[in-house]
């Protein structure tokens, strides 16, 4: 289809920016042919990027916030994918979601812009819904400890926390630590332009 969005559809210049390096690792990471479940997946613009892309991988955009998923499905509509399916209401930190089974879980810019239960919870959700080396893939800035941080990483975590204390980068060693108790661990670990990150964990071949 290709027509232009309707006016619910939302805009976010980062998404544009971010889009191709977060491709190319999803490339490399994801299965030729399979589902992948986006957590969080904002405006919608990169589900309709990704799955554009990727035309063997059926793509489930989610999010818990309704204006979101307003502009994801009105950003879907215009594109007409066949292998983009309709957003579904997902909160990360529920206990259940509305989706049972995936290939694969992309979250991107979602864990410093959330409270830590909501890290939690996706982590907890991918363990109950990845077959085994099946992966969750996490792009954004992260912490790590032993490395210093980049004055620009500094200056965006202090903002987060002024917005919400809940909020601010996650340290990886903590964020590993959560995947582990749910079955998954850091397979691969890719630098990313703007001092940002994409880690991939996954679950054992066999368990």
């Amino acid at each position: 289809m290709n027509s232009k969005p309707g006016p619910a559809a939302l805009i976010s210049p980062s998404a544009a920016r971010n889009r191709d390096p977060i491709l190319a690792v999803l490339r490399r990471e994801l299965p030729g042919r399979g589902t992948v479940v986006e957590v969080a997946s904002g405006s919608g613009e990169h589900a309709v990027y990704m799955a554009a892309a990727l035309a063997g991988i059926l793509w489930q955009p989610t999010d818990r916030d309704p204006e979101a998923l307003a502009s994801i499905a009105a950003h879907r509509e215009a594109a007409g994918l066949a292998n983009l399916l309709p957003p579904l209401r997902l909160d990360a930190a529920a206990p259940s979601w509305p989706v049972e089974t995936a290939d694969a879980i992309v979250a991107v810019n979602m864990i410093h812009i959330a409270p830590w239960r909501a890290a939690e919870g996706l982590m907890a959700g991918a363990g109950r819904i990845l077959p085994a080396a099946g992966a969750l893939i996490l792009y954004g800035p992260f912490a790590e400890a032993g490395r210093e941080l980049a004055p620009s990483n500094v200056a965006f975590d202090e903002s987060l926390r002024l917005r919400n204390p809940e909020w601010g980068l996650r340290e990886i060693g903590q964020v590993g630590a959560e995947a582990a108790r749910h079955g998954l661990t850091l397979a691969a670990r890719h630098e990313m332009p703007a001092n940002n990150l994409t880690l991939v964990f996954r679950r054992p071949a066999g368990g």
